[in-house]
């Protein structure tokens, strides 16, 4: 056994354990595939891991072109800036980071019709940091009822990445905002089933709040490239 193949078995078992610990289901890797070649994701792939997760929508294009013999899933799950939306609606099949409903109008107008709605998660800035993308809670009910009136959108849930935290009570107090902010905008009709967060160093924590989709690059295809 190879040691990418190792780490996606311990990453499995780790998401796993953690899920029949806490009692959840459905919880599910992206395998974060930016600054790591193309080789390594077809490698994963014949493994059985079909989702990747990139950040550079340059890097991300040579990529998929390279790889388009493959049934990959590719999600966007780096900042948009408005240039890049209409690459982003062609070639991906989900987006994790919108934060603004230019954002979501543009994707939604530049989706093209033969593909299905583009999954969208909102990214929440949980931790109010200013130096992180996202939108404050207090914002987020606004855009998502104009988000889920775009027809060429469907909005799955939300994402967010919470300031590192050691403690792993800590870990789990800042997962639980967004879990928390996600039932009450399912209470509201938005029927949302995905919660984009955790990563290598908090995975536990955000299984245990009720993550459906844990983030992991590091700890699957180690230390990045440049």
């Amino acid at each position: 056994m190879n040691t990418l193949q190792n780490n996606l078995h311990t990453i499995q078992n780790q998401i796993q354990t953690a899920s029949q610990n806490y009692q959840r289901r459905n919880v599910h890797l992206l395998a974060v595939s930016k600054r790591h070649p193309a080789t390594a994701i077809r490698e994963l792939y014949d493994l059985g891991q079909h989702h990747f997760g990139e950040s550079y929508l340059q890097e991300a294009l040579i990529k998929i072109a390279e790889l388009e013999d493959l049934a990959c899933h590719w999600h966007f799950i780096g900042p948009i800036q408005s240039n890049k939306t209409q690459q982003i609606a062609q070639h991906f099949a989900w987006v994790h980071s919108v934060d603004r409903l230019k954002i979501a109008q543009r994707l939604n107008q530049q989706r093209p019709t033969a593909l299905p709605p583009l999954n969208v998660c909102l990214q929440v800035n949980i931790s109010q940091e200013a130096s992180k993308s996202g939108l404050s809670p207090t914002e987020l009910p606004e855009l998502a009822n104009a988000v889920r009136k775009l027809p060429n959108i469907r909005l799955r849930g939300l994402m967010a990445i919470p300031a590192p935290q050691k403690e792993f009570a800590q870990q789990r107090a800042e997962f639980r905002k967004l879990a928390q902010i996600q039932q009450q905008l399912i209470h509201q009709g938005h029927p949302l089933d995905t919660l984009s967060m955790g990563m290598s160093n908090d995975l536990e924590a955000a299984i245990a709040e009720g993550a459906t989709l844990v983030r992991i690059g590091t700890a699957l295809f180690g230390q990045r490239q440049t």
